[in-house]
């Protein structure tokens, strides 16, 4: 099971960069690569512990749907999500905020098992691990730009 781990300092404060993260329209903006928006469940706002939402998007050229919960918040220095359904056999990721002088250290760990054993082993190690990879640090960058620009 793939574990990606990414850290960024963000020139905020904490409750800041943990409302940006969490909030469905500041999503969508950090994802517009992907063209992921938010189709059924919680689709505007703040998300909040025990809420859903379906994510529509393009990923590797395919069009994809996959329903995310958070299962666990502490407010403003940690949430959790997990995949309930989606092109994933399961994924994990925790958000983490911590207080760095007059910043924000956010930190994600995603960890997730691929489909199709080991097929979807093989394409982790082929591609699926860098493109997540890839996917988060460019969503967390654009996360800072937003919140320092704010």
């Amino acid at each position: 099971m793939p574990i990606i781990e990414y850290e960024i300092y963000v020139d905020a404060p904490i409750h800041i960069c943990f409302d940006l993260t969490r909030n469905v329209e500041v999503h969508t903006q950090t994802t517009a690569k992907t063209k992921e928006k938010a189709i059924a469940g919680v689709t505007t706002g703040l998300m909040e512990n025990g809420d859903t939402v379906t994510w529509e998007a393009v990923h590797l050229g395919v069009r994809q749907r996959l329903t995310a919960k958070i299962i666990e918040m502490d407010r403003p220095h940690k949430f959790t999500d997990v995949m309930v359904k989606g092109a994933f056999h399961s994924f994990t990721h925790t958000h983490e905020f911590i207080e760095s002088g007059t910043g924000t250290i956010m930190k994600d760990t995603f960890s997730y098992k691929s489909p199709f054993g080991l097929i979807g082993k093989i394409a982790d190690r082929l591609f699926l691990e860098k493109y997540m990879k890839n996917f988060i640090a460019d969503r967390a960058k654009e996360l800072k730009r937003i919140a320092e620009s704010n």
